[in-house]
């Protein structure tokens, strides 16, 4: 009797320990900024999702699919509106260039995280120094089909985060990443035209730590692993439904792990590593680690698993209404919000916006709309011979 109460009080210890707020924390978070309004509208989810000019960030596999052979996007984020800030911003320039179907695809993102002015004082009477701390990063991509229906991806990624804090043995964190993606389209016949299903995953920022003391402490940068499945419904010639869902994960340790030295999981302060035993875990130790190191078990490690479900409808390709849902658990950051979005195609050019509606009043884009602007050169080019015609 006494060996099952002593059961029943760890399972019960066990079940309280992974109810505590326990996120995880990384360097360079814009990083995981959906920039477009396209995945904006839809719960933030792309990795799966029909192809289309922003999928660099999401699944840059999706290019070696495009029915143009090149295309470009402009993608522009407000952050904090609903408090009243209005200098802080994400600028985002994606696009691709289809060699052959034999050369493969190439593609490049620009993104542009400005944290706006910051006026810093050594103490209440000093004159004020501005700054304004930013986050940016590069890449190129190449994407290739390997099969009549799936695609694969690699993204290298350089990454700057100058947070201009003017601090003594403060310097900019430098860092580089890749990503590893893959995407299965299968069309499927049915009475009301071709319907389509489509797989696809995503490990992004696979790569160094970033640091801003030269090495004494590290942050890793937000490694995630994304997994989508879509399906594509047409009713008839003119009208669509497609279906999306898509669930990710971060692979980065937790600071309040149970791999920290002297862990007691009833004693919530033996969790947090120290700075020393952080920065020595290596960014493939970290990846490993994410799966089996939450204090609360599995039940934790579940909890770290993050949702999005999206709708979208076409009209004739050139309407387009989109809805979504994304989810994080309670004590791993609490993101619960839902997403509306719409767009409107004119030949060459696509104009696509998205709003987030916030379900708990902790997330920095509610009550935003974010803008996407995309071209498709092959159609741009079809406007310059009918002008020339």
């Amino acid at each position: 009797m006494a060996l099952v109460c002593a059961a029943y009080v760890s399972a019960e210890t066990t079940s309280n320990v992974s109810d505590l707020l326990n996120p995880l924390i990384t360097g360079v978070p814009s990083l995981s900024i959906g920039p477009d309004a396209v995945a904006g509208g839809m719960g933030d989810i792309g990795t799966a999702t029909v192809p289309d000019n922003n999928s660099q960030h999401w699944n840059s596999s999706k290019y070696a699919q495009m029915p143009s052979s090149a295309g470009f996007t402009m993608s522009y984020t407000p952050w904090l509106r609903s408090l009243g800030v209005n200098d802080i911003d994400l600028a985002y320039l994606s696009g691709y260039y289809q060699i052959s179907q034999l050369a493969g695809t190439v593609s490049a993102s620009l993104r542009f995280f400005s944290l706006g002015k910051i006026d810093l004082r050594d103490n209440i009477d000093a004159t004020p120094i501005s700054v304004k701390p930013y986050e940016i990063a590069f890449d190129a991509g190449y994407e290739r089909m390997l099969s009549e229906h799936f695609s694969m991806g690699v993204v290298f990624r350089f990454i700057c985060s100058d947070l201009s804090a003017r601090q003594e043995d403060y310097y900019p964190g430098y860092a580089f990443g890749a990503d590893i993606n893959g995407y299965y389209e299968l069309p499927i016949d049915i009475r009301m035209g071709t319907s389509k299903f489509a797989f696809g995953f995503n490990i992004s920022n696979l790569g160094t730590k970033v640091s801003y003391d030269k090495g004494n402490t590290s942050n890793f940068l937000p490694t995630d692993l994304r997994l989508g499945v879509s399906y594509l419904l047409p009713f008839d010639r003119y009208n669509r439904l497609s279906f999306n869902f898509e669930a990710d994960k971060l692979l980065v340790p937790s600071r309040k792990s149970k791999f920290a030295k002297n862990y007691d999981p009833n004693d919530e302060s033996t969790w947090t590593m120290t700075d020393k035993e952080y920065t020595d875990i290596s960014s493939m130790k970290g990846v490993f680690w994410s799966f089996a190191d939450a204090p609360g078990g599995a039940k934790e490690e579940f909890q770290e698993i993050n949702f999005g479900i999206g709708l979208e409808y076409a009209y004739n390709e050139q309407f387009f209404g989109r809805v979504g849902y994304h989810n994080e658990a309670k004590n791993k950051g609490n993101r619960k919000y839902f997403t509306f979005g719409a767009g409107f195609r004119l030949s060459a050019f696509r104009l696509d916006v998205g709003y987030v509606l916030s379900v708990a009043q902790n997330n920095p884009l509610d009550q935003t709309l974010r803008f996407s602007l995309s071209f498709d050169v092959d159609g741009i080019k079809a406007l310059a011979d009918r002008n020339k015609n």
